[in-house]
């Protein structure tokens, strides 16, 4: 870790490839007139909008939508299948094929309302712009999306198969966050806030009512995250039952890594907020990208990055970059050179995720030595994707 000075707090840095533009969002933040103590960045962080990916802020009282970002709850859910790759093997493609027929992905959602399934909506905050995307949402549910988003299944050095899911909220954080951005916008244009508005950091009073709300809206999107991935993870087992019955898996673990949370911190009450970062504190999920390992680890709650860790590999590249620079068949290649089967429906856009535009896993987690411990490395086998 290295720590850079700026005008205001200092920025202190995990990670020796930071891009230029990530690093001078880290200086806007280091310069907010709430921000506290220093503004961490993880090994993974890279250019985002308002905040890079990867980045951790503590504030004074203050919310900032966009360093939450758009997919809120994002996050990714493990478990154990306990059953021996020499005999999943055979099955791995009944299995990932049955997955990829029974979970939406991409834009596609579920025909029905998914409310027999959860009884997340039985208790949906009276906010009129989450009310708006309910008829939306319990269709999104169970839903795996695009972009960065997978199911994954893995092995670990006992050869024990794992599977991975990764996904957040769908549409509904995004319309939160983007509806809760421009109220934010508005209020900081009424009340004369001096941060720049072209930063794209605007902010809300916790304290406020329309801050107030944001947290309220914004801790559904993260009980909305995490039951999408309890809902998919329930149809990959059921997949898995069907081709392997009778095993009982291991229980799962998941964490979120877009959110904001209230928290104590040197002493002080803030508001910690976490984009494209974990907190590193118990069992901690850092998935690699496509094709890459991905780890299972201790968080070793260290206060200099506020408790926090890398949620992954990070791109160095971004998407309509490595589509021009990876032929589809290319990565397609690669992947089945490693050993890795693809199960994708439409393969126009599969070198957006191609694993030369991520960093290096092995390199972030080297970087990250002092935030947790590796206990478990798991190599894919098998990914689904949007």
């Amino acid at each position: 870790m290295y720590e850079i000075a700026t005008e205001g707090v200092p920025v202190k840095v995990w990670g020796a490839d930071i891009d230029e533009g990530a690093l001078a969002q880290a200086g806007n933040l280091a310069r907010l007139p709430f921000a506290f103590r220093h503004v961490a960045l993880m090994p993974d962080a890279h250019v985002g909008y308002g905040m890079p990916i990867g980045g951790v802020l503590a504030a004074l009282g203050q919310v900032i939508p966009h360093a939450v970002g758009l997919d809120i709850g994002c996050g990714v859910r493990a478990w154990s299948t306990n059953i021996p790759l020499t005999e999943f093997a055979p099955g791995r493609d009944t299995v990932l094929n049955d997955v990829q027929r029974s979970v939406p992905t991409g834009f596609e959602w579920h025909k029905a309302s998914q409310t027999g399934r959860t009884a997340l909506f039985d208790d949906v905050p009276d906010i009129a712009p989450l009310q708006a995307e309910v008829d939306k949402a319990v269709r999104q549910v169970g839903t795996l999306g695009g972009g960065n988003h997978f199911i994954e299944a893995q092995v670990d050095p006992d050869g024990i198969v794992w599977m991975m899911v990764h996904s957040g909220s769908r549409n509904l954080g995004k319309q939160m966050a983007e509806h809760y951005d421009k109220v934010a916008k508005a209020e900081n244009l009424a009340s004369g806030s001096t941060v720049p508005p072209e930063w794209g950091l605007a902010h809300l009073a916790t304290g406020s009512e329309a801050g107030a709300e944001y947290f309220e809206a914004m801790g559904f999107c993260l009980r909305f995250a995490r039951e999408n991935r309890r809902l998919m993870a329930e149809t990959v087992r059921a997949a898995i039952d069907r081709r392997f019955p009778g095993v009982t898996p291991a229980a799962e673990v998941d964490v979120h890594h877009n959110y904001a949370a209230a928290e104590e911190h040197f002493g002080e009450q803030v508001i910690v907020h976490r984009k494209g970062a974990v907190r590193a504190e118990g069992t901690v999920l850092v998935p690699g990208s496509m094709g890459t390992s991905s780890y299972v680890c201790r968080g070793l709650a260290n206060p200099e990055s506020f408790i926090s860790c890398s949620h992954g590999a990070g791109r160095i590249m971004g998407r309509k970059a490595a589509m021009r620079a990876f032929p589809r068949e290319q990565v397609m290649r690669e992947l089945e050179e490693a050993g890795v089967r693809l199960f994708k429906a439409k393969k126009h856009d599969l070198a957006e995720e191609a694993p030369a535009a991520y960093k290096d896993i092995e390199d972030v987690m080297r970087h990250q030595s002092d935030l947790v411990e590796p206990l478990i490395r798991l190599t894919p086998i098998g990914v689904v994707k949007g």
